[in-house]
């Protein structure tokens, strides 16, 4: 867990500002500053806790529905304004806002459009802002852009009551103690902006950008838009909605905040359970709760791959700096490189690396593996979710004494190479590295858009 913290702390100091920004205005200068993306993959225990913190963090906003607003299921309900889109990102402060409001109301939005830099809406039109929301008021549609415009919008036409622009019990405190101490008012000013911005912080790097998995314009996109039965306060909902932006899917948002009565239309579609989250999509009639299922769903049907671990990468690029130096010395030492007899360890070098060269050239791919490495394991599950077949070549458990069954192969991987450490993947026999590092390694390969094309050249030079 200490690990996990430290990459966690990583992380968060490298990720951008932005994210956390209220409205936000894209220009097409941003998008030329912002050349990469970050990874993504599928959320840890690590990603459940900080999501948990999130919401312990915003209580008590987007939990329940408030008694003042005007239900949609009530007799108001035919006079009330229709949402017709949001743009949205799930980790930006000024959208949270607006998206606790929803709950709140217990408001239905036809369309949440991910609008993050790199999103498909944003390029269409780079002067976006970020929230707007579009309502149809007495058939005409209206537009309000920017989180003011928008919550007063909603505090007019769905409370009861005259609602303060300020988003948290704090905010109103702070208003209460005018006159106060100043240091006392200081403090709870402090603590209202903690409590909007760790959130956040807690969340750095998810949820506010496309990752390159659903970049390309082969990925499969739902023609219709998918049904989301969630509210903004559950941890679970958060870990979903940050997955919608991230592979950039166009969704219906149906609340079901504590007290919805909202809650009964969806025991009805599930046979009973009210849970949150739960996705509907009307493309493959397809219906589903639990948060990894519904993550590990979108991933695979409306993305090119699922990425790795994100925790893998960043353990990756701390380690592998400091274990290669030695690596090179441990990996001839194995070998016998050590012993007196030169000519003997030599042959044996030879043997092996003309080992390697025939396996290399037997298979499109092939993949030199460790059966107990999680970055071995990690990088044939990539290969596989991406439908990449290969041919996987075991040297031993582990490259540790006792573990490592062929020592001559991993120093002919080395001469060859460069690299003795593994996985060491080759296609059409020559390598591209490991998970995350080599020439280029296989994400920084998928993420480019080169590895299916060096796949499939492989293929055809080898039939």
């Amino acid at each position: 867990m200490k690990t996990q913290l430290l990459i966690l702390l990583a992380v968060i100091a490298s990720s951008e500002s932005d994210a956390f920004s209220p409205s936000v205005v894209h220009t097409q200068h941003q998008q030329q500053i912002r050349s990469t993306t970050q990874l993504q993959s599928i959320p840890t225990p690590l990603d459940t806790l900080t999501s948990g913190l999130a919401s312990i963090a915003r209580l008590p906003h987007g939990v329940t529905v408030s008694k003042k607003g005007i239900s949609l299921v009530g007799p108001a309900a035919p006079y009330l304004p229709r949402i017709k889109k949001l743009y949205d990102i799930e980790n930006n402060i000024d959208c949270r806002t607006i998206r606790e409001r929803i709950t709140e109301y217990d408001l239905v939005v036809d369309r949440v459009i991910p609008s993050a830099e790199n999103s498909r809406a944003v390029k269409e039109d780079t002067s976006t802002t970020v929230p707007t929301l579009v309502a149809e008021i007495d058939g005409k549609e209206e537009t309000f852009a920017g989180v003011g415009a928008i919550l007063a919008f909603l505090n007019d036409k769905f409370s009861t009551e005259q609602q303060m622009d300020g988003t948290t019990t704090l905010k109103t405190i702070t208003d209460a103690s005018e006159g106060a101490d100043i240091n006392v008012k200081g403090i709870v000013d402090k603590l209202a902006e903690v409590k909007d911005v760790l959130p956040c912080i807690l969340r750095a790097g998810r949820g506010s950008s496309v990752c390159t998995a659903a970049l390309p314009s082969t990925v499969p996109r739902p023609v219709k838009p998918l049904v989301l039965y969630s509210y903004e306060g559950n941890q679970f909902c958060r870990l979903v909605r940050e997955v919608l932006t991230e592979l950039d899917i166009v969704y219906e948002l149906r609340s079901a905040g504590k007290e919805s009565p909202r809650r009964k239309e969806l025991a009805a579609i599930t046979g009973g359970s009210s849970q949150c989250p739960y996705l509907i999509d009307p493309n493959i009639n397809v219906q589903m709760a639990e948060s990894n299922d519904i993550i590990e769903y979108l991933y695979k049907t409306y993305a090119l791959w699922t990425p790795p671990n994100e925790l893998l990468r960043s353990a990756s690029g701390i380690v592998t700096p400091l274990l290669t130096p030695l690596y090179r010395i441990i990996a001839p030492l194995q070998a016998g490189s050590y012993k007196a007899n030169e000519f003997e360890y030599q042959a044996s070098l030879a043997e092996a690396k003309a080992s390697v060269y025939d396996e290399i050239s037997s298979a499109p791919v092939v993949v030199y593996t460790y059966a107990l490495s999680p970055f071995c394991t990690e990088v044939t599950a990539l290969l596989n979710r991406c439908g990449i077949q290969y041919k996987e070549v075991s040297l031993g458990d582990e490259w540790l004494p006792g573990l490592l069954k062929e020592p001559a192969k991993r120093a002919a991987l080395l001469e060859i190479t460069g690299q003795s450490s593994l996985p060491n993947v080759f296609v059409g026999g020559s390598s591209i590295g490991g998970l995350f590092s080599g020439n280029p390694g296989v994400v920084p390969s998928l993420e480019k858009g080169e590895l299916m094309k060096l796949v499939e050249e492989a293929k055809q030079f080898m039939s």
